[in-house]
C-alpha cells in the first residue's frame, strides 16, 4: 500500500524506499509541477518526501492538504543522508502521521500539526 510520494528531488535509489509503501515520481512523471504533485498526494492519501521548501509553504494556505516531510540539510552528502534517514526513520514516519509537516534538519526534527 503507498504512503510516501518522494519528490525527483530526492535520490532515487535508496534502499529503505524500495518497498511497496514509497513511489517516486519518476516513476509516474519526473516532469511534474509542483501543483501537480500535490495534487496527487492528496487524492491519493500519500505523504511527500521533498527538498522542496515550496511544499512547505503550501501547508498554510492549501485544505486540506498532503502530509509533507521536508528535508532541510543542505549540501549534504548521499551517504549522510542515508545514514540520517536510517537513523531517524521510525520517529520521522511516526510524526509525520500525526502532523501535517515534518522538517528534519541534521540536527533536530521539527513539526506543524
Amino acid at each position: 500500500m503507498l504512503k510516501y510520494l518522494i519528490d525527483v528531488n530526492l535520490p532515487y535509489y535508496f534502499a529503505l524506499w524500495n518497498t511497496a509503501e514509497f513511489i517516486h515520481q519518476k516513476d509516474i512523471n519526473d516532469e511534474w509541477l509542483d501543483s501537480q504533485i500535490w495534487d496527487y498526494a492528496r487524492q491519493n492519501n500519500l505523504t511527500i518526501l521533498t527538498r522542496d521548501a515550496d511544499f512547505s509553504l503550501r501547508i498554510a494556505t492549501n485544505q486540506p492538504p498532503p502530509r509533507v516531510i521536508h528535508f532541510r540539510l543542505g549540501n549534504i552528502k548521499a551517504a549522510d543522508f542515508y545514514l540520517l534517514l536510517n537513523r531517524n526513520w521510525n520517529t520521522i514516519s511516526h510524526l509525520s502521521m500525526v502532523n501535517k509537516l515534518v522538517t528534519v534538519y541534521q540536527d533536530k526534527i521539527q513539526v506543524l500539526s
